[in-house]
């Protein structure tokens, strides 16, 4: 790997303890020694690319998914054990063939088996989807060092704690670790005043992407109270619309129907990734949650929306979704802004600053840092 300090290429030798031996300075994190293979340069240049070149936000979520889509490929099934179950199974089949010795071919004979099986499962596909390092765990195995080493987020990150960001409230403690390069929208000739904008509620159960547009200023150029929960959507009593924002997986369609029983005299916008558009791109790249799947009666919900065909019901209902941090920051907050100029009847400029910063389609194979070591 390359030192990110001097730059020197160093091997695995010559960095013991994150530190290099050239320039004596640690580093956060080794390729060699985190389930995702990071270094610091490949967090830094994915963080460029995400947020291009720091003139947006980007919240640990993103960060998550951007430096595991090429994980989530790959079938994570037997990677420990494998190889070397298909190598102890075949040398005890020829050892027992050769002495013979009945006990080892057996034994030999069933390992091969099993190595055989897991090679055919994972061409079929089996174990794709299921991240090496889940959002949690990302937060102590790549956050946490880098915090430690820097004592600060990657530049560009604002962090994403668990609570409501309302229009009238406190300005967010979310300072960016790095400026961003372009000014905050403008207010609006004619707006109304901030005590008096929170006439709708942007739900969103995550908390990054909640995290990720309080940072871009859109519950104060909306009037968008920002809400995680159905809960304090309905303590806020909103006298305007309010636009859901969900995965496209079971929980965020169901979501919505939620949302909609609980608000029937008001003006409810399912801004969710659509799960059909989603699965027909062949560069988005799905999560499967597998302790999280909808139960029976999920199940029989989805059906009942009348919404999704046989196939779509059974991904939706094995754990298969694609999460809204999935989405290119810049491409996020257009579809955020485009609908909620729309329902609030007020302009959207946040989508043509998105416009003009890029990545208004689906990366083709990922960030182009991805691609490289």
């Amino acid at each position: 790997m390359i030192c990110p300090h001097c730059e020197h290429r160093l091997l695995r030798k010559e960095r013991p303890g994150n530190r290099c031996a050239y320039c004596r300075r640690v580093y956060a994190l080794d390729p060699k020694t985190n389930a995702l293979e990071l270094s610091d340069l490949r967090v830094r240049r994915v963080m460029a690319a995400l947020s291009a070149d720091g003139r947006l936000a980007v919240a640990p979520g993103q960060l998550w998914y951007a430096l595991s889509r090429r994980s989530l490929r790959k079938s994570s099934l037997g990677d420990a054990w494998n190889s070397f179950t298909g190598v102890l199974g075949l040398g005890l089949l020829l050892a027992g063939v050769l002495i013979p010795f009945v006990p080892a071919i057996v034994a030999g004979g069933v390992l091969s088996l099993v190595s055989l099986s897991v090679v055919v499962a994972r061409s079929a596909g089996v174990g794709r989807g299921v991240p090496q390092v889940d959002r949690a765990a990302f937060r102590s195995e790549v956050l946490t060092p880098w915090l430690r080493v820097y004592g600060e987020l990657p530049p560009g990150m604002v962090d994403d704690p668990v609570r409501e960001w309302t229009p009238d409230g406190a300005p967010p403690a979310l300072p960016r670790t790095a400026p961003p390069k372009t000014a905050p929208p403008k207010t609006v000739a004619g707006a109304p005043a901030p005590a008096d904008r929170a006439a709708g509620v942007l739900l969103c159960p995550d908390p990054s992407v909640i995290a990720f547009l309080a940072a871009e200023g859109v519950a104060g150029h909306y009037g968008l109270a920002l809400v995680r929960t159905l809960d304090e959507a309905v303590a806020l009593a909103p006298r305007g619309p309010v636009i859901v924002l969900h995965d496209a997986d079971a929980h965020g369609a169901l979501l919505v129907r939620h949302v909609r029983d609980a608000f029937p005299g008001i003006r409810v916008v399912d801004a969710g990734l659509p799960v059909r558009k989603v699965r027909g791109l062949a560069h988005a790249v799905p999560v499967r949650d597998r302790w999280h799947r909808p139960d029976a009666g999920g199940r029989r919900a989805l059906a009942a929306l009348g919404e999704f065909g046989t196939a779509e019901l059974k991904w939706l209902g094995r754990g298969w979704g694609f999460p809204l941090v999935g989405l290119p920051p810049a491409r996020l907050l257009e579809v955020v802004a485009r609908c909620a100029g729309r329902a609030t009847g007020r302009p959207d400029p946040a989508r043509a600053g998105a416009a003009g910063v890029g990545f208004l389609t689906w990366p083709s194979t990922g960030p182009a840092e991805e691609r490289r070591k």
